[in-house]
């Protein structure tokens, strides 16, 4: 290889055979990483399903690690000046600690990603499941946060004027770092917030919930907000510290199972136990009626009508609410067809005036005037 340079050099400008180096390296390197590739997926093919995701997962910081070490070793041999040759060495520094952080995410990610396997997503109840996806979620996104803040602070400090800064900003600590610490309170306050979500698991990843009287369920946990996937289809970011500080509704937070009412007016000439009945035969007709709570009861009462409040529980939150649309619906319509004398009507008492008169005299009527 010197040897080539060498004969280069007589034939090539210098300035057009250094960098000519680097970028041959770089290619040779790319070249090298695909054939390898190639190779090692068609030796294992697919049979080893925890190889290929692997392989897919580091890509990235593979390439670059085989970059790093073609251009540092064609980099000695390359004729550049003294300016060039600092800066391309500075540059490899910072490709270096990029190449650390890089991996080091990929490995968390590969190992969250390996975790999560041990847990089954696809049943009803999987507490146990959306509450491990919840802490991995939450501490990887966490660590994934330090881990950039890290490498990008030890990137900035191979400049010397960045670590001068750093260095008489740490030794002033005065204005600046009371500015710098209320600016980054939300941030802070935020990450502190997910950890303690991560332990004390007040809301799970698809957990139903109602936040500023909207309902819907729990999509993602990001490292500083939450959101929230509402019924219509909306999305709402709340941040995380909301779920630390406010109160709120969480429906599944111990079992998903939920009891729905509905509540029906009607007249007092009503035959309550048939209406009952009625519930439940419609209970036991439906498809999404768990089996456990189905009752009937008369719970208010007014001048005009008696207030029913019939109650029915569904395996989960959609299908409660799916089950209340058919009970009310279903009682509604047996109400009309079966017991017209239930629906609320008004009663009026319309008795003669009081007279100063004997009732038995006919009525007197003055004559007109002619």
């Amino acid at each position: 290889m010197q040897a080539l340079v060498q004969q280069l050099t007589g034939v090539v400008p210098d300035w057009m055979i250094g960098p000519g180096l680097i970028i041959g390296a770089i290619f040779g390197a790319l070249l090298v990483y695909n054939i390898a590739r190639a190779l090692v997926k068609r030796a294992i093919g697919s049979r080893n399903s925890i190889l290929l995701p692997i392989l897919r997962r580091t890509a990235g910081p593979v390439r670059l690690a085989l970059c790093l070490v073609a251009v540092a070793l064609v980099l000695p041999l390359a004729p550049l000046n003294e300016g060039w040759r600092r800066a391309l060495a500075h540059l490899f520094v910072v490709a270096t600690i990029a190449l650390v952080g890089w991996i080091t995410i990929r490995v968390v990610d590969m190992v969250s990603a390996r975790y999560m396997q041990r847990f089954r997503d696809d049943i009803t109840e999987n507490f146990l499941a959306r509450k491990h996806v919840t802490q991995v979620r939450v501490f990887k996104r966490v660590i994934d946060t330090l881990i950039i803040i890290v490498a990008v602070s030890a990137a900035l400090m191979t400049f010397d004027s960045v670590r001068q800064y750093g260095v008489s900003l740490f030794a002033s600590a005065g204005a600046a770092g009371l500015i710098v610490g209320l600016a980054a309170r939300p941030l802070l306050s935020n990450l502190i917030a997910g950890v303690q979500i991560a332990v004390t698991q007040p809301i799970r990843i698809e957990d139903a919930v109602i936040i500023e009287n909207e309902w819907g369920w729990v999509e993602d946990i990001a490292s500083t907000y939450v959101v929230i996937r509402l019924w219509d289809w909306r999305r709402m970011v709340v941040p995380l510290s909301y779920f630390i500080e406010r109160p709120f509704q969480n429906w599944t937070r111990d079992a998903a199972s939920l009891i729905g009412s509905v509540v029906l007016h009607v007249d007092y000439a009503a035959d309550v136990p048939r209406i009952r009945r009625r519930l439940e035969e419609v209970a036991k007709e439906s498809k999404i009626w768990d089996g456990a709570v189905v009752n009937l009861q008369v719970v208010d009462t007014n001048a005009r009508t008696m207030e029913l409040r019939a109650l029915v529980s569904a395996r989960n939150a959609p299908q409660a609410w799916d089950l209340r649309c058919e009970v009310r619906e279903k009682l509604i319509a047996f109400l009309q067809r079966e017991m017209r004398e239930a629906l609320p009507r008004d009663r009026a008492d319309i008795s003669p005036p009081l007279s100063p008169f004997d009732p038995q005299s006919p009525p007197h009527f003055a004559a007109a005037p002619t």
